[in-house]
């Protein structure tokens, strides 16, 4: 097609610190160094989840005893949940070379998709101010079934990246995927400037963290579209996408919402999270 053609970008005319992403768009070979991660792209990932996990294990004392005085069970559930999401993401990085190794696509699929779910659950009882786990175990769940159903159901290779480059099924699925996200953190950022404000967090990194992943989602569907039509470029796009989310998403998480927690002196802090939470409904039952 002259529109794929149009858009195939040779990723040689790139600049070598971006040539570390791989575009694969080779759908028979996954034995080859071709259809692998390269060894920079696994680099990356798992030097930013050592540093994260190093970060956390370093304050963790101090964490832990603070979260044991304040004894509360919202926020040591969460603690615990920011564990256990780094811990899977630190174990994907780990093992890319997994999903172009012949007979390990189960236990890639199924790594991959704890992965991502433990992330999404995370971000999104986090995003609630946390006083309703049940709605984020409900959005997570319905994420997960959809995922199953396509990639152990129908064979699609939503998370093998040397099979399937040129599946359109495939990016289809992400490009929904993305679409609705980007759709939450576009509806957020409209409340944000309409007369509806004071029902969000009054905080600036909640803005900032929203502003972001917005930004990120967008980019991350304009990808799936263009890689959707065989475009080398798309494909190379969204690798980049899945550095950034792999790498950051969950530091930035910790920076915007459990940061202050363990930063800031405990009457501000107290005030501050009490106001919050009375916002987002927490203590509407005390006065029923």
């Amino acid at each position: 097609m002259k529109m794929s053609t149009s858009l195939q970008i040779s990723i040689d005319s790139l600049p070598p610190l971006l040539q570390v992403i791989p575009a694969k768009t080779d759908v028979h070979d996954r034995s080859s160094e071709s259809g692998c991660p390269s060894i920079w792209y696994n680099l990356i990932l798992v030097a930013a989840s050592v540093v994260f996990v190093a970060y956390l294990a370093f304050h963790a004392k101090k964490n832990l005893k603070k979260l044991y005085n304040r004894g509360s069970y919202i926020l040591i559930s969460y603690y615990a949940l920011l564990w256990f999401a780094t811990a899977f993401n630190l174990f994907w990085s780990s093992l890319q070379v997994m999903q172009c190794s012949s007979g390990k696509d189960v236990a890639w699929n199924l790594l991959s998709l704890f992965t991502t779910s433990g992330m999404l659950y995370y971000a999104s009882g986090l995003n609630a101010l946390a006083h309703n786990f049940i709605v984020s175990g409900i959005i997570v769940a319905v994420d997960m079934l959809l995922k199953v159903i396509y990639v152990f159901g129908f064979g699609v290779p939503l998370f093998i990246d040397g099979v399937g480059s040129t599946n359109k099924v495939k990016w289809g699925l992400w490009m929904i995927h993305k679409l609705l996200l980007t759709a939450v953190y576009g509806f957020i950022l409209f409340v944000h400037f309409s007369k509806w404000r004071d029902r969000l967090p009054p905080r600036p990194a909640f803005y900032n963290y929203i502003v972001i992943m917005f930004v990120v989602n967008a980019v991350a569907l304009f990808a799936c579209g263009i890689a959707g039509i065989g475009a080398g470029f798309g494909i190379w796009l969204y690798h980049l996408t899945v550095i950034c989310y792999h790498s950051f998403y969950l530091p930035l998480l910790y920076v915007t919402f459990l940061a202050d927690f363990f930063q800031e002196d405990d009457f501000l802090l107290e005030n501050a999270y009490y106001s919050e939470m009375k916002d987002a409904g927490f203590f509407d039952a005390d006065w029923d």
